[in-house]
């Protein structure tokens, strides 16, 4: 299997090396860079398979880089995961809604910044499932998770990794209302790292792409979201 090519962009070339070293420990393929516009020259280039994308960063920040890879075609679908030392959740969820898959807090523990990366790839892989359950069909909405492709009316829609999960997660069970909080335990594994206000970020991701079957992912007040069947 080829290594899985890692783009690292962060300007503290100790915190970079850092990363560099314990992701070719763990196997990776992995380039840094140290400015936005080098980000977005290497993107380019190598088509990584993730990038992590500190937010500071001289040139052109981090959020501008992610915002100007989502809007190539060529970069549009390299998922990112953004580091910052901000606390603030603002900058968080400004890079969630430009289409941002993840986020973590400077300082963090390698092993972590480890784990959310293998919890990212892994989501982004097709799942192995039974082939009796490999396409659900809800009046015009048709979910296939081999393919890891959602039609509506026929046409495809452009999910994220994130956005097919919730999709999926909220269809094994159409009625039923679901917190926040269980979206991110499982659609996140490791939900304790995100903020809640990320679901609801995703969630309208999610709304907007489905267009007319938006209706199919219901919010309810003071609860969560439900998924409903949306009968053709």
């Amino acid at each position: 299997m080829a290594l899985k090519r890692i783009l690292v962009v962060e300007d503290d070339r100790d915190i970079s090396e850092l990363i560099r070293y314990n992701l070719q420990k763990e196997g990776y393929e992995v380039s840094t860079v140290y400015d936005g516009l080098q980000a977005l020259d290497f993107a380019d280039k190598i088509k990584p398979d993730v990038i992590l994308l500190d937010l500071m960063l001289p040139e052109i920040d981090g959020l501008e880089v992610c915002r100007q890879l989502k809007s190539r075609d060529g970069c549009k679908n390299i998922p990112i995961i953004m580091i910052t030392a901000k606390s603030e959740e603002a900058d968080v969820l400004v890079g969630l809604q430009m289409g941002a898959e993840d986020y973590i807090t400077k300082p963090f523990s390698p092993k972590v910044l480890v784990a959310r990366l293998k919890a990212l790839l892994r989501r982004l892989k097709p799942p192995a499932l039974d082939s009796s359950k490999e396409v659900r069909e809800y009046g015009f909405l048709v979910i296939d998770l081999i393919k890891h492709k959602v039609r509506w009316q026929g046409h495809p829609i452009p999910l994220t990794a994130i956005e097919f999960d919730i999709l999926e997660f909220l269809s094994r069970c159409p009625g039923r209302v679901y917190t926040r909080e269980q979206i991110l335990d499982n659609v996140w594994k490791d939900g304790k790292f995100i903020v809640d206000r990320a679901v609801d970020v995703h969630v309208r991701g999610l709304r907007k792409k489905l267009g007319v079957g938006r209706e199919c992912v219901e919010t309810v007040r003071g609860l969560g979201y439900r998924f409903k069947d949306m009968e053709g």
